[in-house]
């Protein structure tokens, strides 16, 4: 994987060999500079020859000439053998110099090198060189006619002569040719330390800039995220430490400011998840507060039944439509359920349909494929029941990965805490409601098992209601669990009617039976006041309970009692409970009568229909008659 360009260390790298590439440069050129300046100044000491041994021509050549007129046999004899000589070597010498210079490569000969030094000039050394040569050549052509290489011939007074007439034009040209070597060498010199100070201002430059970026893009970031993590670490959970930067320093800060985030989400989560006091509303916290951190759509909870053999799906909330209900079990031995209960350890199945081909007892698996999910993730709860499970599903094939099922791991104990004391609180409600109904059903004259069968009754009828379009936003699994709930309250207040009345066995007159008529306000009241109880203390829980035991014996033609209520006015709840209520008092035998018959009885209601009965509960009664008559069959009193 390439590394992205605003990585700090690549920055860094790059900062360092920037330095290193601007050190080398300045050291390397500095030091070819002055490696050349050895060439240079061996070609000063060679012009400094040319001009030394062009002097020395012409001032042994002046002594020669003044010599002239006083010359003797001998003298002439030393004349040839001292001055010629010493012409010849310096003539050769010039030559030797000239022709190294005018070649720009200096022998070995002159240099005392082991190898020849190519030169480089500049443009007026290159042009005084070739006006030198140039001299050279016309001053050495025309020595020649005296003091050529035929010694015979040579005229070494005439040669003196002419070297002391034009010699000094061409020590001219040697000392111009010196000072234009010099003034060259000069201009490298100066080229040099212009190089240098160039070289360091651009160096304090970069400097500066290093600085600069250091503390705009590093010093900074960091004594802010110092700060940051500091009003974290005292509990400022969430805060966002600014991003200055995108390399590592800036990465790191957004890793931090998600991690803030993520731990001020889940202390929220936590914080949401205990103030749930019933299990729909925890799993409701749920499936708002975890798709911040893991994909859900849909969420349960399954419990071991008594003999251990099953899991109940105890309860569900989530935003797809299935069949899946409440109450369905579930084998023990299925091959997903089975390994997260006994090996107690979360399990991801990222594609159900293919998990349910697989393995044929996965029949969660497979009911949740078909309800149109694509992944799931099952969690064992610890704390919890032992053996309960919840489980996650969502929409999307491959939603769970390894760090789903480590998050989930590690809160499995907290939630299972949770979910654990939110039962007990919800089974303490349940239980104080049915010690309630069954206060009542203790002073009422009715016998056998009316207050199961007909909460049974009501529940089925709120099922079946479920799939009418009218009320299926209405019904919702809680609205027919507290239907179940609350159905066999209904008659609660009759713990404040007089036994007088209450027990009486013959007719009740008529002011008796206007006291009797007031037990659904009696029971509504009490239920008023432990809703306000609750309400207290930032709950709702008897509202579902106040309708039923108010309205119940309303009407749906308005003939109803106590606030003589028609049609819809009359709460839905109650209309429920009113059919299921009569409906098991005409099959039920009562001191007063026989039980009717199941044909008898519906006949009676289906005439009711519109005048007592709300039509549309009477028709969920027909539509769910197979599974009332399973209840009536294993539970009925005749």
């Amino acid at each position: 994987m390439t590394e992205p360009t605003s990585s700090l260390r690549l920055q860094l790298w790059g900062v360092i060999a920037l330095m290193a590439v601007v050190l080398c440069s300045v050291l390397g050129f500095t030091f070819y500079e002055l490696n050349l300046r050895k060439h240079d100044y061996l070609i000063l000491n060679l012009t400094g020859q040319m001009r030394v041994t062009m002097r020395s021509m012409v001032e042994q050549s002046r002594q020669v000439a003044m010599q002239d007129g006083t010359r003797t046999r001998a003298s002439e004899n030393d004349l040839r053998q001292l001055y010629g000589s010493n012409l010849q070597e310096q003539i050769g010498l010039m030559e030797q110099i000239i022709a190294s210079l005018k070649a720009r490569r200096l022998s070995p000969a002159l240099t005392g090198k082991d190898e020849a030094i190519q030169c480089t000039w500049d443009a007026h050394s290159r042009s005084q060189m070739d006006i030198t040569a140039l001299d050279w050549a016309n001053f050495r052509s025309s020595l020649k006619v005296y003091a050529g290489d035929d010694e015979a011939h040579r005229n070494l007074h005439a040669a003196a002569r002419y070297i002391v007439r034009d010699g000094e034009g061409m020590v001219g040209s040697a000392d111009r040719l010196a000072r234009a070597f010099q003034t060259m060498m000069e201009g490298k010199l100066n080229t040099i330390r212009v190089f240098q100070v160039v070289a360091g201002i651009l160096s304090l430059l970069l400097l500066g800039l290093i600085a600069y970026a250091a503390h705009t893009r590093v010093m900074r970031p960091l004594r802010e995220a110092e700060e940051g993590f500091g009003r974290v670490a005292q509990g400022a959970l969430g805060y966002q430490v600014p991003v200055q930067t995108h390399n590592e320093i800036g990465r790191m800060t957004q890793a931090f400011n998600a991690l803030s985030v993520r731990l001020h989400s889940l202390f929220q989560l936590t914080d949401r998840i205990n103030r749930g006091r019933q299990l729909d509303e925890t799993l409701d916290f749920v499936l708002q507060e975890f798709p911040s951190f893991v994909p859900v759509d849909w969420v349960c909870i399954l419990y071991p039944s008594e003999d251990g053999e099953t899991l109940k799906l105890e309860r569900m909330a989530g935003t797809v439509a299935s069949g899946l209900h409440e109450g369905a079990a579930y084998v023990r031995h299925d091959n997903a359920l089975a390994q997260v209960v006994d090996q107690h350890q979360p399990l991801a199945i990222n594609d159900l349909g293919e998990y349910a081909a697989r393995n044929a007892s996965a029949q969660l698996a497979r009911d949740l494929h078909r309800a149109g999910l694509g992944a799931a993730l099952y969690m064992p709860l610890s704390s919890a029941r032992t053996g309960g499970v919840m489980v996650f599903a969502a929409r999307e094939y491959g939603a769970y990965t390894g760090g789903h099922i480590e998050f989930l791991g590690n809160i499995a104990a907290q939630v299972g805490h949770i979910i654990e004391r939110t039962i007990v609180v919800e089974g303490l409600v349940v239980a104080a409601l049915q010690g309630l109904a069954k206060l009542a059903e203790s002073r009422d004259p009715e016998t056998g098992d009316h207050l199961v069968r007909m909460a049974l009754y009501s529940a089925v009828l709120a099922e079946t209601l479920a799939g009418d379009p009218r009320y299926a936003a209405l019904i919702t699994p809680a609205y027919v669990r507290n239907i179940h709930r609350f159905a066999p309250m209904h008659d609660i207040g009759k713990v404040g009617i007089a036994d007088s009345i209450l027990l009486k066995p013959g007719r009740l007159d008529e002011a008796e039976r206007k006291e009797m008529e007031r037990h659904p306000v009696i029971g509504g009241q009490a239920l008023r006041r432990s809703e306000a109880q609750m309400n207290a203390l930032g709950h709702s829980i008897f509202t579902l309970g106040i309708e039923i035991a108010e309205c119940h014996h309303e009407k749906w033609d308005g003939n109803g009692y106590p606030a003589g209520l028609s049609g819809e006015a009359i709460p839905l709840s109650a209309r429920i409970v009113a059919v299921a209520d009569v409906f098991d008092a005409l099959t039920s035998k009562r001191p007063y009568k026989e039980a009717w018959t199941v044909e008898r009885a519906i006949e009676v209601m289906n005439e009711d229909a519109g005048r007592h009965f709300d039509p549309a509960v009477v028709a969920a009664m027909h539509q769910g008659l197979p599974r009332i008559l399973e209840i009536y069959e294993r539970l009925k009193h005749v």
